[in-house]
């Protein structure tokens, strides 16, 4: 519960509540704050109980800390090879090769046509893609990912 707390954390907190409540008060204090722990941990017990009954036997494996979404996914991807699976699916896409191509087929430097001649009427290539001027041929316009 307190696995961030240092030990110069922990005697300073000691030395306050000596300061604070006084060495005569302290022990009752704790006790104070240690039933009040244990009720509220009793409490909660009890109401996720409840829940638990409410929901029905279809749902006696929940857990209340799967509702945390990271939990929940950490929880379900690491328990099934969906995860092998999905790296596997994400390793057949290359689109790097997919936008080089584009990107040739928009800067003109792809020697065939993406459309074919009958769409645009001509033998010839498609309006779009017809070879530019010689200085504006080598210019190649600036590539901004975000929009694309």
């Amino acid at each position: 519960m307190f696995n961030d707390i240092g030990v110069l954390e922990l005697t300073t907190l000691v030395v306050l509540a000596v300061l604070i409540f006084g060495p005569e008060k302290l022990p009752k204090v704790i006790q104070d704050v240690a039933g009040f722990i244990r009720k509220i941990r009793e409490f909660s017990d009890n109401a996720k109980h409840d829940i638990r009954s409410e929901l029905g036997p279809e749902f006696k494996d929940f857990e209340f800390e799967d509702l945390n979404p990271k939990t929940f996914i950490r929880k379900h991807m690491s328990e099934s090879d969906d995860l092998r699976e999905l790296k596997e699916l994400r390793s057949s896409f290359d689109f790097s090769k997919d936008l080089n191509e584009v990107a040739d087929a928009v800067n003109d430097t792809d020697s065939t046509p993406s459309v074919p001649a009958a769409v645009n009427g001509s033998s010839g290539t498609p309006d779009l893609l017809k070879k530019r001027d010689q200085s504006v041929k080598d210019e190649r316009p600036p590539f901004d990912s975000d929009a694309t």
